[in-house]
């Protein structure tokens, strides 16, 4: 690999600024506010014509395939993460009352909108949150993963996901040939299997009992209002709060497809034990374009996130050729990934030129 995809090691000579671009991320949470409460009967429309706008700005407007370099992080940029916890919990409380009161399609359409901004921003932010080494800010990771019914995550995606990635151990990496259908229902069980699994193996180190789990705690707290809810009669909150959640996990785990599809890390076992390739730049696909690395706080550079997993957003390098890279942003290549015929047929065409490379 050339020096130029090689990430750079002295921190402290990043650019020392704010980074304002980041604070538009806060209009698809603010936006969608915005729609629940004037207009919740477009609530899928807005949906659609935000994501369809994010990935024709990331394809088609000029120098959008480009962001700019790393920077330094600092408050500024740590703020724009934690203040979407309140913006998501305003957004599922008022859309969940809206819900309430609407039919039942507007209360479909609430959903698939709340579920959308939870599952693009909300848990984006909190995986961010969940790799700080602060721990207020890993407990806002849980608060947003537990609004969606998603808090196995906070377990499988740090200690699963991280050493497993690009292998055939991890749910979460997708396999060539296999389409986002097939996909789907294996890592949504593999994960949650796998995340109960390791949180059990760590109590038992640590001789405690699943009192001293928050992941049997939080279930717990989930259950319990749903049980609330159906005893209140709020049957429609129920409803919207299960869709909202199957929307933003389902969005998370196309993310996921897309990011370690058809690559594999070389493993065997030796003595009984796995022994992996290290993680390297050439086992995540990439992508640098402007709008959605934006909106999601650099996710796209996942390389560099996977290589070095406790570098703030801000920082986080893109890694270019001949590193993995995606044909257009992530918006778009969720839009593409729907199409199995064409996500295969543009996908599996680079990897090919990879393994020529």
């Amino acid at each position: 690999m050339s020096d130029s995809t090689a990430p750079l090691t002295n921190h402290q000579a990043l650019p020392k600024r704010v980074e304002w671009r980041f604070f538009l991320a806060w209009l698809m949470p603010f936006g969608a506010i915005a729609q629940a409460w004037i207009a919740p009967e477009y609530a899928v429309l807005w949906v659609l014509t935000t994501w369809c706008g994010i990935a024709a700005i990331d394809h088609f407007v000029p120098g959008a395939n480009t962001s700019p370099e790393p920077i330094a992080t600092n408050a500024a940029h740590r703020w724009v993460v934690r203040m979407h916890v309140p913006l998501q919990f305003v957004l599922i409380g008022l859309a969940g009352w809206q819900a309430h009161q609407a039919s039942w399609p507007g209360a479909l359409g609430l959903a698939v909108m709340a579920g959308w901004v939870s599952g693009a921003q909300g848990i984006t932010f909190a995986h961010e949150l969940g790799h700080s080494r602060n721990t207020i800010d890993r407990a806002l990771g849980w608060a947003l993963m537990t609004s969606v019914w998603y808090a196995h995550f906070m377990v499988e995606h740090y200690r699963g996901h991280h050493p497993r990635a690009a292998t055939t151990d991890d749910p979460a990496t997708s396999r060539r040939g296999e389409s986002v259908y097939a996909f789907l229902p294996r890592t949504v069980s593999g994960c949650w299997r796998s995340a109960w699994a390791l949180e059990g193996e760590r109590l038992a180190h640590a001789k405690q009992s699943w009192f001293c789990s928050p992941l049997a705690w939080v279930f717990v707290v989930n259950v319990l209002f749903v049980i609330v809810f159906i005893a209140f009669g709020a049957i429609k909150i129920v409803f919207f709060w299960a869709l909202m959640s199957a929307v933003a996990f389902t969005l998370l785990e196309l993310v996921n497809y897309i990011e370690h599809y058809g690559l594999q890390r070389n493993t065997r076992v030796a003595n009984g034990k796995t022994i992996r390739e290290p993680f390297n730049p050439m086992h995540a696909w990439n992508a640098n374009h402007l709008a959605t690395n934006t909106i999601l706080v650099n996710l796209q550079r996942h390389s560099d996130h996977h290589t070095r997993a406790w570098k703030p957003f801000s920082t986080l390098e893109h890694s270019p050729p001949p590193c993995p890279q995606l044909p257009t942003g992530y918006a778009g290549c969720l839009l593409l990934a729907l199409v199995p015929a064409l996500w295969f047929k543009v996908m599996d065409a680079r990897l090919d030129e990879l393994k020529l490379a």
